[in-house]
């Protein structure tokens, strides 16, 4: 798929970014994508509300990834303690390894770096997802060995199947000077 356009999403999209999400991570459906977290947890992955408030908090937007206006992948982005955080991504199942998560990722990067002025992305990724951790060091991210407890018992987060989940930060250098060149 050679055609992806980016867009921030509006009030209108809200439906469609729960969709893709829930999708994306929970139930048997996500199965058909890499991304799955069937395996890890139960329950919603995000809803209508937390999506609003992304949309509505300062230094926060959520990118979208259409195709024939169609829409096939998202992420927010955000600024917090000076760096730019990356979550909520997300691509249709079917369509994962095709690279429309890399060129989302830098996107967000470049939107991060270029129009937010920020040296750094982070991210929270669940530390027992091994594929997932290893894309993200192939596009430069490094595992910072720092570790942020999963919020159990809170259903808002999923409700896990294992008693072992722990986030684990992951960040990346956006600076010019670390950037690799080619």
């Amino acid at each position: 798929m050679n055609l992806l356009d980016f867009r921030k999403a509006v009030e209108a999209d809200i439906d469609a970014i729960v969709l893709l999400v829930e999708g994306s991570y929970r139930g048997d459906a996500s199965r058909a994508g890499w991304t799955t977290e069937a395996d890890l947890l139960d329950g919603m992955r995000i809803d209508a509300q937390r999506v609003r408030d992304d949309l509505e908090r300062d230094g926060s937007q959520v990118l979208l990834g259409e195709h024939d206006g169609q829409l096939i992948a998202c992420a927010n982005i955000s600024i917090e303690d000076g760096a730019g955080y990356f979550g909520m991504f997300s691509v249709v199942p079917g369509l994962q390894r095709s690279g429309i998560g890399k060129r989302m990722l830098a996107e967000a990067e470049r939107i991060a770096r270029e129009d937010w002025g920020l040296p750094v992305m982070r991210m929270t990724v669940i530390d027992v997802r091994d594929e997932l951790i290893a894309f993200y060091e192939r596009r430069g991210y490094q595992r910072t060995g720092i570790y942020k407890p999963f919020p159990y018992g809170d259903e808002r987060f999923g409700i896990p199947k294992r008693d072992d989940l722990r986030f684990e930060i992951l960040e990346k250098s956006l600076l010019e000077k670390d950037l690799p060149h080619g």
